[in-house]
């Protein structure tokens, strides 16, 4: 891996400006600079870059990233790639510790044209399987779309891939998920009698397959191992073929097979993709929203559809923004988009998605499903239920429609709810200067959240407050204490940091999307280091004040023991001390006198 030191200098040298300018003509508009998104046909400037941030963002179609991000997403190119062109850019030679990195892509460059090998004998295989093609055919598939996807047919033999390689021994076609090795180290082909579905990289490099069989044995698909090329929980199917679908149409379809994403192609939704065997993850949802601003999940009416999209509200929420659009589609009972299609054609497929359920629609669906609203105790798991959901999301106007929505089917004040699961929103940018002193009394964790997203539009704030972080830090054990360590190890990793290189040096971090989603929403406006700097050291007194309020309480419900009555001594001391803080903090926030 590239030391994650040298990327933080290295984004520190590198101006994003100059680096999206020469793909994206930039006009200044206030601190930042405005063009039209490369990512989506629009006429009027929502891209957004910020100098101060190292950070760029698309009003329009959700699309953000570092310079790194930039690179990747408009040229194409890998990580590694898109690091060693920038730090040529700037004079700086990536660490020889980065040789295995370097051995890795060229390993993963070895196993792609092994498969691209593969991949052109299966095609060969499937103009000489006529069972093959008549199934193709009967699934009203044309020979066009049939060439578009690069599919093609496993002979069922076990080592029919002797003829495709010189050497049926190379590890390689081990590594590359093409070949088992058994007891007495016997070789074998994993794809046998199966129609191959090769699974394609945006860049269109083959990573893996999925293999159908032709009748009605068991198991009825097989996909590729995850190897170092592919790892199924990152990847979707068809998106090489459907991305300028998708940007063009200005949405992402997403089922749940091969057959149904190259149904709906063949029909004329070209936008289709499906997730490889798994869940929709929050990696899979933030892949399409950069390319675009509206998904919709489209799965069989059944019951494993309904869990499918259940999922995918899941994984949609914490990253979704207030600029995008999620919808779902749950088809008629027995029914996928493929035998839909194939039985009553394009436009019944249509109607479904003109029926779609909003995301907020669907929010609620799943929250009240199998509960009497008229009830005060399914009322009252109804809102239990979406504690979950909610707390999952960054605080925003989508979050507080949904808690608007929550309390009108439940009949439960909105307000109600936000204290109750501590989700009181913060005002991003208060417009007045006597607004500017945060309320002490918010919840800790809506507190943390926040902290959070100061940190990371403002990381060198990570130095001035090293010793509060660090102590939430090794006292939480929650995921927002974890992300709270982790964003302030990245910001304080290096001599300087800005929000695009802590969030490159937190690329595989399992919270980024999250991350990105936070920093993309610091950029709706002018932002003041100051107004942060006060936030966060109002921020940690609350929490202070809080914790110690928690030790109170429990000392005060326990068996008063001298031990036990010093504490409680020392701890309201400390609370007053705190209360002196807040209050000098507050007198120092007020509004000058007019003169």
């Amino acid at each position: 891996m590239i030391p994650q030191g040298f990327i933080l200098d290295l984004l520190a040298r590198v101006d994003i400006v100059e680096v999206v300018g020469r793909y994206v003509a930039l006009k200044k508009a206030g601190q930042n600079y405005l063009g039209l998104c490369p990512f989506h046909g629009e006429k009027t400037p929502s891209f957004t870059v910020s100098p101060t941030k190292q950070f760029f963002h698309c009003f329009g179609c959700g699309a953000h990233g570092s310079a790194v991000g930039f690179l990747m997403d408009h040229r194409g190119l890998s990580y590694v790639e898109a690091i060693q062109e920038l730090a040529q850019g700037v004079g700086l030679a990536v660490p020889k510790d980065s040789v295995r990195t370097g051995q890795e892509a060229a390993q993963q460059r070895s196993l792609s044209e092994v498969l691209q090998t593969a991949t052109d004998f299966y095609r060969r295989c499937l103009k000489e399987a006529p069972a093959a093609i008549e199934y193709l055919k009967s699934r009203g598939l044309s020979g066009a779309l049939a060439a578009r996807y690069a599919l093609g047919f496993a002979p069922d033999t076990w080592q029919s891939l002797r003829s495709a390689f010189d050497n049926y021994t190379d590890p390689r076609l081990v590594d590359a998920g093409l070949v088992i090795s058994g007891e007495e180290n016997k070789r074998y082909d994993r794809f046998r009698g199966r129609i191959m579905f090769p699974i394609r990289n945006r860049r269109g490099s083959v990573i893996g397959f999925g293999a159908r069989v032709l009748d009605g044995s068991e198991p009825k698909y097989l996909n590729s191992p995850e190897t170092a090329l592919y790892r199924k929980g990152q990847e979707l199917y068809g998106l090489f073929e459907a991305q300028e679908a998708i940007r063009s149409r200005g949405r992402a379809i997403v089922c749940e097979g091969y057959m149904d994403v190259i149904a709906l192609a063949q029909a004329g939704f070209g936008e289709a993709v499906a997730a490889l065997g798994t869940a929709v993850s929050g990696h899979h949802v933030a892949t399409l929203f950069r390319l675009t601003s509206h998904v919709i999940f489209a799965f069989d009416g059944d019951a494993a559809g309904r869990k499918a999209a259940r999922r995918a509200l899941e994984a949609t929420l914490p990253i979704i923004g207030d600029e995008r659009r999620a919808s779902f589609v749950l088809l008629p009972q027995a029914e996928d988009p493929d035998s839909l299609i194939r039985e009553h054609g394009a436009g019944a497929f249509e109607t479904e998605l003109a029926r779609a359920q909003s995301l907020s629609q669907w929010f609620l669906a799943c929250v009240t499903e199998g509960r009497d609203l008229e009830q005060p105790e399914d009322r009252a798991a109804a809102v239990a239920a979406a504690r979950g959901l909610l707390e999952s999301m960054p605080a925003g106007a989508l979050r507080m429609q949904l808690v608007r929505a929550l309390g009108e089917a439940t009949q439960t004040p909105a307000q109600d709810i936000e204290a109750l699961f501590g989700l009181a929103p913060w005002r991003r940018l208060p417009p007045e200067r006597e607004t500017l002193a945060p309320r002490p009394d918010k919840k800790v964790e809506s507190l943390k959240q926040r902290l959070l997203q100061r940190l990371l539009a403002f990381p060198a704030l990570a130095r001035e407050f090293n010793a509060q972080i660090a102590a939430l830090a090794i006292d939480g054990d929650t995921d927002l204490d974890r992300q709270l360590a982790e964003v302030w190890r990245a910001s304080t990793s290096a001599a300087s940091a800005h929000s695009g290189a802590v969030l490159e040096a937190l690329a595989q971090s399992p919270y980024i999307e999250q991350y990105r989603a936070l920093a993309a929403r610091d950029l709706h406006g002018d932002d003041q280091p100051a107004l942060a700097q006060e936030e966060l050291r109002a921020g940690f007194v609350a929490i202070e004040e809080e914790r110690v309020r928690a030790e109170m309480d429990r000392i005060a419900n326990e068996q008063m023991s001298p031990p036990a009555r010093e504490r409680y001594r020392q701890l309201t001391a400390r609370l007053a001390d705190l209360k002196r803080v807040r209050t000098a903090q507050a007198g120092r926030d007020k509004p000058l006198p007019a003169s």
